[in-house]
């Protein structure tokens, strides 16, 4: 028996026309691959035992302060129609404290699209029959696995709201990278009427996996995943962290043209910008980009005051007015977590470049004014 979405997705003019066949497919092999790839994609969400699950969680969930900006904004969203959250992404923890931020102020669940190598084990179980997560194969570049993908997406948002990262992954380099267009494309192809993207924007003082995130940047080199829970467990000793959540204005999908490839990259970009002004500029991210390998505590006030300045004028959304209590606010932790050194409170020096980089970069888009390249075409 097929449920209804797989019923709905077979049904669509665009899977229809892979399921004839061609490009050295027999009708029976395209079926195959696409049934395949539905059985993949197939989630459920159960949501008390979602809800539940703040308990047995509750010793990472109590190290993270979560604080939520402008959360009015969804509450009016869901009423009006359907929603699609659109984030950056920036740790394995987005996925506790996004949803989560919406279950405290009553907004109901959105099904989350996650990368398919957090699937494996039983954190793969809790994700495809718990939380309603979608797993997603972020380079494919299987047709069939494309056509069935949007198609899924887009029968899904008929029946659940969705959330997922315009970034695909998560950032190893700390900056906001170039948007993914796939989900944003698949979210046209939905054609309803009364849906929504809601941009939104997490930012930690501190990640917890920031340091494995900045080694692989620098190695360009992926983990396996087992591996990486492994390390993040070792740091989560003594970590403690605010997570911001910050919601921007709907954007409505109406203006754009699903079959315009023009259209769907300028909503791509419009979605990835917008998140970027709603970034938390925090204290310790301000520290990373001012100091020097050896700096005095003057020095690096008068630094990050300056750039404080300037990501204000921009209108960036701050957590910070000043640079003593820039400084105030970072030495600690990040003193704490081996990431700088303070001699006699004093003078600061780097132990951690790589680590530091990341966090500055975060704020980068800011600093230079978001600038990209000229469209030429």
């Amino acid at each position: 028996m097929l449920d209804d979405i797989t019923q709905a997705v077979l049904a669509r003019d665009e899977v229809a026309r892979y399921l004839r066949g061609g490009n050295g497919q027999t009708e029976i092999q395209a079926r195959e691959r696409i049934h395949a790839y539905l059985d993949e994609l197939r989630t459920t969400q159960r949501y008390p035992i979602y809800r539940a699950l703040k308990h047995p969680l509750y010793p990472i969930l109590r190290k993270i302060d979560r604080v939520e900006e402008h959360v009015d904004i969804p509450q009016r969203a869901t009423r009006a129609g359907r929603v699609i959250y659109v984030s950056n992404h920036k740790s394995h923890l987005d996925y506790l404290v996004e949803p989560l931020v919406l279950d405290d102020n009553g907004v109901r669940p959105p099904v989350i699209a996650a990368g398919i190598n957090l699937f494996g084990g039983p954190l793969g179980l809790l994700h495809r029959h718990v939380t309603g997560a979608i797993p997603i194969r972020r380079n494919a570049k299987d047709p069939a696995y494309l056509v069935t993908l949007k198609a899924y997406v887009g029968e899904l948002l008929r029946r659940h709201d969705l959330l997922f990262y315009v970034e695909g992954g998560r950032s190893y380099s700390g900056e906001l990278k170039t948007p993914k267009t796939g989900l944003i494309h698949a979210a046209l192809q939905a054609e309803r009427g009364d849906a929504v993207i809601v941009p939104m924007a997490v930012a930690y003082d501190l990640v917890l996996e920031d340091r494995i995130l900045a080694h692989q940047a620098a190695k360009r080199r992926q983990r396996p995943f087992a591996r990486e829970v492994a390390e993040m467990v070792r740091y989560a000793v003594g970590y403690q962290s605010r997570a911001f959540v910050t919601f921007g204005a709907p954007i409505a999908l109406q203006d754009y043209d699903p079959e315009s490839r023009r259209d769907v990259m300028a909503l791509a970009h419009l979605t990835r910008d917008t998140i970027g002004m709603l970034y938390k500029v925090l204290p310790t991210a301000v520290v990373a980009a001012a100091i020097h390998p050896s700096i005095t505590r003057r020095e690096l006030e008068s630094r990050c005051t300056a750039i404080i300045d300037t990501v204000a004028a921009g209108g960036a959304n701050m957590g910070v007015r000043s640079g003593r209590e820039a400084v105030d606010a970072a030495s600690e932790p990040l003193a704490a977590r081996g990431i700088i050194h303070i001699e006699h409170g004093d003078r600061y020096r780097v132990r951690e470049r790589t680590v530091l980089r990341y966090y500055a970069r975060t704020i980068e888009h800011l600093i230079t004014g978001g600038r990209r390249s000229p469209r030429t075409h």
